[in-house]
């Protein structure tokens, strides 16, 4: 079985910045079969989105609104996958939720809260 862990969100004022991070614990064949990741969102009485994908090959995607401002990358000696966030907006604010993708196998960590607000 694997566990991901979120941490690093909070509070900050518009046009802050913050990393999150998402750690996988647990069985290390099933770590590494893992062969994406992504970050999704949900904001209060709104659907959940995709913000931010990196596969195992490095290639990243993102959602238009966050383009130019949120990076996704991967360390995988740690087994952890980081969202830097810069220029923040109110909009962004949501908890957000760390997704692991392996074949058939689907894992997700329990969310981080992320506000927005001066």
């Amino acid at each position: 079985q694997v566990q991901l862990v979120e941490s690093g969100g909070g509070l900050v004022q518009p046009g802050g910045s913050l990393r999150l991070s998402c750690t996988a614990s647990g069985n290390i064949f099933n770590i590494n079969n893992i062969n994406w990741y992504r970050w999704y969102r949900q904001a209060p009485g709104k659907q959940r989105e995709s913000v931010a994908t990196i596969l195992s090959s490095g290639r990243t995607m993102y959602e238009d609104s966050v383009k130019g401002r949120f990076t996704i990358s991967r360390a995988n000696a740690e087994n952890t996958v980081y969202l830097q966030m810069n220029s923040l907006k109110p909009e962004d604010t949501a908890v957000y939720y760390c997704y692991g993708h392996a074949g058939s196998v689907e894992y997700w960590g329990q969310g981080t809260q992320v506000t927005v607000s001066s």
